[in-house]
Parts: structure tokens; sequence; C-alpha cells
């Protein structure tokens, strides 16, 4: 086995984040809620994308990039925390982004801004043709450059979440279940695999909050990243649970998210964001509905971030 700490790395944020109870919501729920605050990751505004830059921009620079590419929504937290670190390193970002979603100069918008980032908008869905666009203006720049994928969910970048589960570890609980957003893959890969690792008897839970097959991106995506560990373990459908809560539409809030966002606010005084944390918080308020959690369970809500995304005003 390749251990984690021989792969090269950024120092980009600052770890472990904490993990505390949230205890009205456990009241609440009648089970025992933890939150593991990766919104407090130190770089930009947090966020769960840090743990992955780290390893995909130590990549950049090895391979003497001097340009960064990544791409996502006009809200994107992956861009706008791509642009702060590549900005930390002495890259420059050049963020190619769908037109949708709020494009005017707010939330992320106004946070790129102010860092001075080249923002490109492509009317397509097609990441194919995103990545075929980086390559033309990196080519017409004429600089070495280097493509981090969508939410940075490559094999690579999901070895950020394998070291968060081995981190989880070594902070004193043992969870029953853990509960992440979905939204490209890497977070819940790393998580599903890291739990395999260092967390036997812990069930990671993804809360799909676009309509990508999921099904077929995660167990791969965990594949490719045992693969770079020089592991072969057997994936399987027991290893995770998924469940849809994208409700509209990617990037579009849900009825449920909106109000998971509000009830956090209200009772721990902690912000969610209405793509991700909220629509992943409202999938946990469901499994408790459900029945899923007993009343001795330790549940570890993951908050990945998001809070540039209240500001563009869609909740």
């Amino acid at each position: 086995m390749r251990t984690l700490d021989s792969f090269p790395r950024v120092s980009l944020g600052v770890f472990p984040t904490p993990i505390h109870k949230l205890e009205n919501i456990s009241r609440l729920l009648n089970t025992q809620v933890f939150v593991k605050r990766d919104d407090l990751t130190g770089l930009g505004l947090g966020g769960n994308k840090t743990r992955k830059l780290e390893f995909l921009l130590a990549d950049a620079l090895a391979k003497g990039a001097e340009l960064v590419f990544t791409t996502g929504g006009a809200q994107s937290n992956h861009a706008m925390l791509t642009a702060a670190a590549a900005g930390r390193l002495g890259l420059k970002p050049i963020l190619v982004l769908k037109k949708r979603g709020v494009t005017a100069c707010l939330g992320n918008q106004l946070l790129e801004k102010l860092m001075g980032t080249e923002v490109r908008f492509v009317d397509t869905d097609d990441y194919a043709e995103i990545y075929a666009e980086m390559d033309r203006i990196g080519a017409a720049l004429g600089r070495p450059y280097y493509k981090i994928p969508c939410g940075g969910s490559n094999a690579l970048g999901s070895l950020g979440y394998v070291d968060c589960a081995r981190e989880i570890a070594g902070q004193g609980l043992a969870f029953d279940h853990i509960v992440c957003a979905e939204g490209s893959g890497g977070t819940m890969a790393g998580l599903a695999l890291g739990a395999k690792l260092f967390l036997p008897g812990t069930r990671v839970h993804g809360m799909m909050v676009d309509t990508d097959p999921f099904e077929e991106i995660t167990p791969a995506l965990m594949r490719e990243a045992a693969e770079l560990l020089e592991l072969e373990p057997e994936i399987t459908p027991e290893d995770y649970r998924l469940r849809d809560m994208c409700g509209p539409g990617y990037a579009i809030p849900s009825k449920a998210g909106n109000a998971a966002v509000a009830l956090m606010a209200a009772r721990e005084g902690l912000f969610l964001d209405p793509v991700y944390t909220g629509k992943a918080f409202a999938g946990l308020l469901e499994l408790a509905e459900e029945g899923a959690f007993r009343p001795e369970d330790k549940v570890l809500f993951l908050h990945s971030g998001g809070a540039g995304g209240l500001f563009a005003g869609t909740v």
C-alpha cells in the first residue's frame, strides 16, 4: 500500500477541522448528530475543495504549470476556491464556467472579482466542449497549463477525502453514519473509501444534488483512488448509500433544502447553502424521519462549505 503521506501536496488548509455536537438538532431528531466543520478549512470562505486542491495543485506545480483551468456553474464554490488557491501559489487561474445559475456580480462571482480572477462563461452543459475550450485558450496563451475537472473530482482529488476519513478516525469518536453532499463525486467517493480503510462500521450516505449517474461515478472513483494507493479493495453497494436530493435541478434551490438551511441557522447558528449542504442536511432529516438512526447512534454531518452561494440571493 502506498501511504497518503507519500503523495506530494501543498499546504492550503487549517487541519484538523473541528467536530462538535449539534445539541439542539440532536434533541429534535432523537439521535446524536455531530458536524465536521469543513466550512472552516481556512482558504477563502472555507469548504471541502481545499482538501482536494492540496493534492491537485501540488501535481500542477510538479508538472510546471503556470495557468490553472477549472469549471463548474456560475456560483461554483470549487471554482472560487481554485482561484484563491492558485493565486496564493503564484499560478494564474482561468475559470471556464457554465452559464448556469446567478452570473451577476453576487456571491462567488463577487469573490472572484475581488481576486481579479479571469472568468469566461460558456453556454453549454457538455464538459467535453468546456475542456476543449480550455485547451483552445491555453494554446492561444502559449503557457503551460493544468486542467482540474469539475469539483476536483478525479482519483487524485478524491484522496483529499480519504485523508479526511483518516483525520476523523483520529478525533476520538466512532460514528455509525456520515452524511455528505454529492455534487461531482470526489468527496463522497473519498469518504466512502476512507471509511473502508479507517472507519470500520461507519456507513457513508451521499446526498445527490445533481442528476449525474452517481451509481456509476462513486464506485469508479473509489476504485481509481484505491489504485493510486496500490490497493485492490472489493467495492460493493454496501460500502455507501446514495439518496436523490436534487429537487428541481442542480443549483436550483429546493423547498426541503431551504427549510433545512433555515432550521440549521435557527437552531444551531450555522449557515448552510441552498445548492449543496442545505439539500444534504435535508436528506439527513429525511433519514431521521424514516427511522434510519437509533437514539444511541452517532451521526456525522459533513459541512462542506458553500457560504458564498448564500449571497447570490437564491434562498
